[in-house]
């Protein structure tokens, strides 16, 4: 019999696109491929690209690249939101054989498989984003602590800056039996995290089909959702990683507060802190309300971790509105930011815009916001010195230390036995490290050690 070819699988970007790599990498094992590293050589190279920034369409363009370095003859195939965006530019990258769309990406398998009756390179396959209208279910698998789980996909908002509209397509959600189900099978497979994904995951709800491009009937709500997967048995944590500030309603956060599964923490995007800002980016609140969640969220939760993302350099966005955006974050009760240098997208009004700001003085005030979110952080690290915290125990960096993350999500060190990976052991927090980790120490008990 001869060897099962192999394939290769690369993914760019957000944990969305983590979760549809690993289901499609799971089909391909299913009809017998090999899956093998990336850094290994390959019959297949299947690259899941991200197009937020300019960075990102020039990672793919290195990415392809460097798997024509592992193995120069084989098929290189690129799918995701770049595909479906700059279909005709990734079919002219040298070596690539196949680009699939949004709608398309999902039958990847089948395309690889007709790969060799097509005729040339830079075949694509992308339909219109309208094309992109039924909720595709997925999940990761192979990190053994945590599963990112897609629930929802596609977004109906009109921010100025962003392209993911146009390249995933319209909100549509998973059902919440199927979602449940999904849960219950990454349990089976000895998981203790799940991470709930989506494009907006607060819109979760509509339904799974989107019809003549209509918004499908909202047919549930997120808090729906997150009450039917804590009831959940064998997933000891799940962690919500993105949701807008007018979607966090006080009904989601009080559950969270005293859910039995929910971790304390939350990550909501921001993006200016200047209200002239965010209403030339269209954005659905203004800084008052921004203020509120945050306020609401620390009142019943003081120990839960907040993080923001922010972009700098939006056009028109004058010194002055830097400004108020930097004092407003470093007074805002806020645990870490995630940064972005605004970059000029094709087909979004920002680019539109006038006074366009310099790229000097953009990286200038990513530095500057950089620094703060890295205060913040060690601020926020502070106050849990001498304190004892459930951590979710991973592999580590240099043998005999293991890290991992509390339920408010210090990332903490510890000296542990491999052993003790993918359980969840109660640690006495020691001090910040100059990594920005917290130093640990595992809290032992007569008790057998937990497994779950």
């Amino acid at each position: 019999m001869s060897a099962p070819k192999t394939v290769s699988f690369h993914t760019l970007g957000c944990k969305l696109n983590y979760s549809e790599t690993s289901s499609i990498s799971r089909q391909f094992e299913q009809a017998g491929y090999q899956v093998v590293p990336f850094s290994d050589s390959a019959d297949i190279y299947v690259l899941n690209t991200c197009s937020v920034t300019d960075f990102a369409d020039r990672k793919c363009r290195y990415t392809v690249r460097k798997a024509l370095r592992h193995s120069p003859n084989a098929k290189i195939v690129v799918i995701g939101c770049y595909a479906q965006l700059k279909p005709d530019e990734i079919s002219k990258i040298e070596g690539v054989d196949l680009v699939l769309g949004a709608a398309e990406k999902f039958n990847v398998l089948e395309y690889v498989e007709r790969l060799e009756k097509l005729p040339g390179k830079g075949m694509i396959k992308a339909s219109d984003v309208q094309a992109a209208n039924v909720f595709k279910s997925s999940f990761s698998y192979g990190d053994r602590t945590r599963s990112f789980l897609k629930v929802q996909d596609g977004c109906n908002y009109k921010c100025t800056f962003c392209t993911i509209p146009q390249a995933r397509g319209k909100s549509r959600s998973d059902t919440i039996e199927q979602a449940v189900e999904n849960a219950q099978n990454i349990s089976k497979l000895g998981v203790k995290e799940i991470v709930l994904t989506g494009v907006n995951l607060g819109d979760f709800g509509n339904g799974t089909e989107v019809i003549e491009g209509k918004r499908p009937k909202k047919e549930a709500m997120f808090i729906d959702l997150i009450k039917a997967l804590d009831e959940v048995d064998g997933i000891e944590r799940f962690r919500i990683s993105s949701i807008e500030p007018n979607l966090l309603t006080d009904e989601v956060i009080e559950f969270v507060a005293k859910s039995k599964r929910f971790v304390p923490h939350f990550h909501i995007p921001l993006q200016s802190g200047s209200d002239k800002i965010l209403k030339l980016m269209k954005r659905r609140y203004l800084t008052d309300l921004y203020t509120g969640r945050v306020e609401k969220i620390k009142n019943i939760m003081p120990h839960c971790c907040i993080g923001v993302d922010v972009i700098v350099g939006f056009p028109s966005e004058t010194s002055e509105d830097f400004l108020e955006t930097f004092n407003y974050l470093r007074e805002l009760d806020v645990s870490y930011l995630h940064v972005f240098t605004y970059s000029e997208r094709a087909n979004t009004p920002a680019v539109e815009i006038d006074h366009i700001i310099p790229m000097h003085t953009r990286k200038e005030r990513n530095e500057q916001l950089r620094i703060l979110s890295e205060k913040k952080k060690r601020q926020f690290y502070n106050q849990f010195v001498g304190e004892e915290r459930a951590v979710l125990l991973e592999a580590g960096s240099e043998d005999g230390v293991l890290s991992g993350f509390t339920d408010n999500y210090l990332k903490v060190e510890v000296e542990a036995s491999d052993a003790l990976i993918n359980t969840i052991q109660k640690v006495a927090l020691k001090e910040v490290l100059a990594n920005g980790n917290m130093m640990s120490e595992i809290v032992y008990q007569s008790e057998p050690i937990q497994t779950y």
